[in-house]
């Protein structure tokens, strides 16, 4: 499962050395590329490319306040370090610019990159023991129930918005509908979910309220797990107490951390992602359309274009070794371009050949830390999808598709607003025992601050009102934040 990551957009430039510093003559002489700032959030792939051509498939890059890495771009060697942890392990601890004192206590990476109680930080027989209980607990879901859920919500969703004519789909679709469906696999009530919702998109945004929101967000997931020890359901939290791996209450907080987060997060974009090429790429529709392609193609093929998480953070190695012809030293992280190994030309020598069926992509990782929610993703995104389109046949983005806008970081480029347009439709009420039902009736706590999350909330949108002025409100508003 790839780990949610802050946007370090607006991070402050000062934790970088500055221009005098031996520190910055050093490592500039190495002919290191940044892997932040405008340039690289500007178009992540063109600086893929370019390092490419220079170095082959493993590149050497800085991160946030000229911290020094390996970026691996090549499919092949991406899978190399996937599946050998002996050589390439997820345990930051080992990191030797943290043991060497030279990474500040309050960067930006360290939250991406921490260890954690939990099976992304682990290996050898403590992963084996830890992804045992989340493989098992996960595998526990009925997948056609799960459809069930993601239907129902998604008709709940489009009944907000149908009558208008328009919509934002990424903050009134995308960004809602995971986290719903998460809540209830969580045992959660539906009440959480908005404000869940709020939480992680701060938090992944790395805003100056993402400390508050994690907060809230772990306060809320231990609460959950102390009622889950008096009144168990079916859910994964309960079944995480339950593993016969006898995880702490700690362990079992951030697993049910790690599911949250990482998969609204990753499911969000590839909903978004899916969405915008539907409706701005008239072959990709038409496909559908025609019948060539089913929606789980759709996804999968954005999967190869567009992989939720562009770079994914980390691994260190065990030894001295080679990869790719570099000589890599114990200690040194390497991050993986997913999203560049995805169109290496040994892979992929004609980018314009669709990939239906192909679920070979890096989107989910691989080797032993391979997402194991990944077919919850799937799931989610082309049942969503699909049933938007049936209900809405007409829709068509409300811009110029140059118009979108979009949210870089280091780790991830994600698509921040599609504004489209439709004819309105009426909304019949729906009967209540028709609506999915809670898993547990208790309210969101109100302990949690009030700073914990901004809000989500869509601007008001009226049918028949000017189309272009709706836009560049909510274009102005995005700006923003």
């Amino acid at each position: 499962m790839t780990p949610p990551s802050p946007d370090l957009s607006d991070h402050d430039s000062t934790l970088a050395p500055p221009p005098g510093c031996p520190a910055h003559a050093r490592r500039a002489a190495g002919g290191s590329t940044r892997l932040y700032g405008p340039e690289y959030e500007a178009d992540p792939m063109r600086v893929f490319e370019q390092l490419r051509a220079k170095h082959g498939a493993v590149a050497p890059v800085l991160l946030t306040g000229d911290l020094p890495g390996w970026l691996v771009l090549g499919y092949r060697e991406i899978l190399e370090v996937l599946r050998t942890p002996g050589r390439f392990s997820h345990d930051s601890r080992i990191w030797n610019e943290l043991k060497q004192g030279r990474v500040p206590q309050d960067s930006p990476v360290l939250p991406v990159i921490a260890w954690r109680p939990d099976c992304l930080s682990a290996d050898g027989e403590e992963h084996r023991r830890l992804r045992d209980a989340i493989n098992e607990s996960m595998g526990r879901f009925d997948r056609r129930g799960i459809r069930r859920y993601v239907t129902r919500f998604t008709h709940q969703l489009i009944d907000a918005f149908a009558a208008d004519g328009q919509a934002e789909l990424v903050t009134q679709f995308a960004q809602q509908l995971p986290m719903i469906v998460l809540t209830q696999m969580l045992g959660m009530p539906e009440e959480y979910g908005p404000r869940i919702v709020e939480a992680a998109t701060e938090l992944v945004k790395g805003s100056e309220k993402a400390v508050a929101s994690h907060q809230y967000i772990m306060e809320v997931l231990r609460e959950l797990v102390a009622r889950k020890h008096t009144a168990p359901g079916p859910d994964l939290a309960s079944w995480l107490i339950d593993h016969p791996a006898k995880l702490s209450d700690e362990e079992v907080v951030n697993h049910l951390w790690l599911v949250l987060i990482a998969a609204n997060e990753n499911t969000t974009s590839l909903m978004a992602s899916t969405l915008r090429m539907v409706l701005t790429d008239q072959r990709f529709r038409a496909s559908l359309t025609g019948g060539h392609m089913t929606l789980p193609d759709a996804v999968e093929q954005v999967l190869w274009d567009e992989p939720p998480t562009t770079v994914v953070p980390a691994r260190w190695a065990t030894c001295d070794t080679k990869l790719a012809g570099r000589s890599i030293q114990a200690g040194d992280m390497l991050v993986l371009g997913v999203a560049g190994g995805n169109v290496d030309s040994a892979v992929r020598p004609d980018l314009n050949t669709p990939m239906h069926g192909n679920r070979s992509h890096l989107a989910f990782g691989g080797g032993p830390h391979e997402c194991p929610g990944r077919d919850v993703a799937r799931a989610i995104a082309d049942t969503a999808v699909d049933a938007l389109l049936m209900r809405l046949p007409d829709i068509q983005l409300s811009v110029l598709e140059s118009e979108l806008l979009w949210r870089s970081s280091t780790w991830t480029r994600h698509l921040v607003a599609l504004p489209v347009q439709f004819a309105p439709r009426r909304v019949d009420p729906v009967p209540a025992a028709r609506r999915p039902r809670d898993t547990a009736a208790r309210p969101a706590p109100q302990s949690a601050p009030a700073e914990a999350a901004g809000s989500t909330q869509s601007p008001p949108v009226h049918a028949g009102g000017p189309r272009r002025s709706w836009w560049q409100s909510v274009k102005r508003r995005l700006l923003r934040r």
